[in-house]
């Protein structure tokens, strides 16, 4: 057996005065992937951040050692932990938004990363860019390198992050949830590049993910943590197979699985809620000259109904329009042709007062939870800053409420006064989905809300947005690139490629009989999907 690349003794980090691991230990080898996964808040992400030497402020290592190529990055100065980074270790952050410099172009960044490193400079690292955003998947590659992170979408800002992190050729990639945000073909296509790297130069993958059917499928060896402690670890098949944990079960019997029967229990739908007439969306993209625009449809000629105590979901591909249908579906954007009416109403045509109402009736949960929240405000006055707004109740009685929402999406109200940059990711974003419901909403659009959370807390939010949705008579607009979690929470399925709707039928129809090749190919996809029962 090879001696460690990445070697791991008795870590031990603490934020502030409170101590968040407890003696870590993990070894990866050359050629090798070990994943890490546990809840959200379990230290997998702190354990990674702490080997890169880029523990958010506040946090500190209280003792152990981290041994990479021989030497314990722990004693290293911020110099040459910065030699390390990139051609050492390339790091593959969890959050797009807040890890991308919006003032830059993306193909900049990845230009100026290979620059910072002397792996390229000038146009063979401009032209290097293009490449690789080629190979992680981004369609037309040389018109996107010239775009800015707001023009993305959210898995291709996370294709952006991956060709930065591969840019230099590492010896080990940290992987840190490295395809949440990917639909699963593309998902598919970056590991299956990770796995390339690793093929023609050894490299090793830190891979931290709470999707145990990617860690079965990806991992030879796997790590499972729970609040900040190793409660089981060795081969991925072993552990997976047979847990000797009961924590490790309990993942397992959280994991969304496609070969389980999970009927959705519903009341019988209503009348139509949210109708959609011809929706088509069309930018004018920059050219290659400054008054150069071009046309790019990013939704067209798309129709549906979303009923009262219905949940339609909307899958496919990053990058297929199921944002921008989201967007428009609230009003934030205008269709370039077609109409969005919710209870017979257009959801543009309406006075302030009209709007007011609207945004009270509909609510919504973001892709990116980090960049949904005001960094300079506490979460807890995120949540209460809704009933403000619609000047519901007096202090007091607010209070109230968001302390019932944060248990709705069982966080403990001691996270009320704690600030989005000191909450894991799947903590924020509970903290956005309290935020949606404690206003008490008809209508949840919901873009890709669960894709942050670890199977645990995630079939506690599947299990809560069911719930509620059968008590209230909730009805939910879901766009998410994750069809296991569909076959849990959804009654119809609207499947979109490239603008386009391709097929739309029952929940139960789509898994049993798919009809386009594209959906096959959708469902073939899913890691590990034959691995866990």
């Amino acid at each position: 057996m090879s001696e460690p690349l990445l070697q791991v003794e008795n870590l031990s980090v603490a934020y502030g005065g409170t101590q968040v691991t407890h003696g870590i230990s993990l070894a990866v080898r050359p050629g090798e992937t070990l994943a890490i996964v546990g809840e959200s808040g379990s230290g997998k992400s702190t354990t990674a951040t702490a080997a890169l030497g880029l523990l958010p402020k506040g946090g500190h290592v209280l003792g152990g050692s981290i041994m990479f190529g021989g030497r314990d990055l722990l004693r290293l100065s911020g110099r040459e932990l910065r030699s390390v980074r990139g051609c050492g270790i390339g790091y593959i952050p969890q959050d797009p938004m807040s890890n991308l410099n919006p003032a830059w172009t993306v193909g900049f960044q990845i230009a100026e990363t290979m620059r910072a490193h002397g792996v390229a400079t000038g146009k063979a690292a401009r032209a290097r860019a293009v490449e690789l955003l080629d190979e992680v998947g981004v369609p037309e590659p040389a018109r996107r390198a010239k775009q800015y992170q707001h023009e993305l979408s959210g898995g291709m800002r996370q294709r952006v992050l991956i060709a930065m992190a591969l840019s230099c050729k590492p010896k080990l990639v940290v992987a840190d949830e490295p395809t949440s945000a990917l639909d699963v073909t593309v998902a598919r296509r970056i590991l299956d590049l990770i796995a390339e790297l690793q093929e023609k130069l050894g490299a090793a993958v830190l891979l931290i993910t709470h999707d145990l059917g990617l860690a079965a499928e990806r991992a030879s060896e796997v790590v499972v943590m729970r609040k900040g402690r190793v409660v089981e670890s060795g081969p991925s098949a072993a552990v997976l197979a047979e847990p000797g944990h009961s924590y490790t079960k309990a993942l397992l019997a959280a994991a969304p699985g496609l070969s389980s029967d999970t009927p959705v229990q519903t009341a019988e739908p209503g009348p139509a809620l949210l109708e959609a007439v011809g929706l088509r969306k069309v930018y004018q993209l920059p050219g290659r000259l400054p008054w150069q625009k071009i046309p790019f449809t990013a939704v067209d000629g798309v129709g549906f109904t979303v009923r009262r105590a219905q949940t339609l979901a909307v899958v496919g591909e990053s990058g297929s329009g199921k944002s921008t249908l989201g967007r428009m579906a609230l009003g934030l954007e205008a269709p370039t042709e077609g109409e969005v009416r919710f209870d017979g109403k257009n959801v543009l045509v309406r006075d302030r007062q009209e709007q007011l109402a609207l945004r009270k009736r509909v609510q919504v949960v973001f892709q990116d939870p980090y960049g949904s929240l005001d960094p300079m405000h506490t979460v807890g006055a995120a949540v209460e800053e809704s009933l403000v707004t619609h000047r519901i109740g007096d202090k007091k009685s607010r209070q109230r409420l968001v302390a019932e929402a944060f248990d709705s999406v069982r966080l403990p109200q001691s996270m009320l006064c704690r600030f989005p940059n000191e909450l894991s990711g799947g903590q924020r974003q509970r903290v956005a989905i309290a935020r949606a419901m404690v206003l008490q909403p008809e209508l949840v659009v919901c873009d890709e809300a669960v894709s942050a959370l670890d199977v645990l807390v995630q079939a506690q939010v599947l299990e809560l947005l069911q719930n509620l949705k059968a008590e209230r008579g909730l009805s939910y607009l879901f766009i998410t690139h994750d069809l296991a979690v569909v076959r849990q929470i959804a009654d119809e399925v609207l499947v979109m490629r490239q603008g386009k709707a391709v097929e739309q039928a029952s929940t139960a129809e789509i898994f049993a009989n798919p009809r386009e090749e594209y959906t096959q190919r959708l469902l073939a996809a899913i890691p590990g999907r034959n691995l866990i029962p």
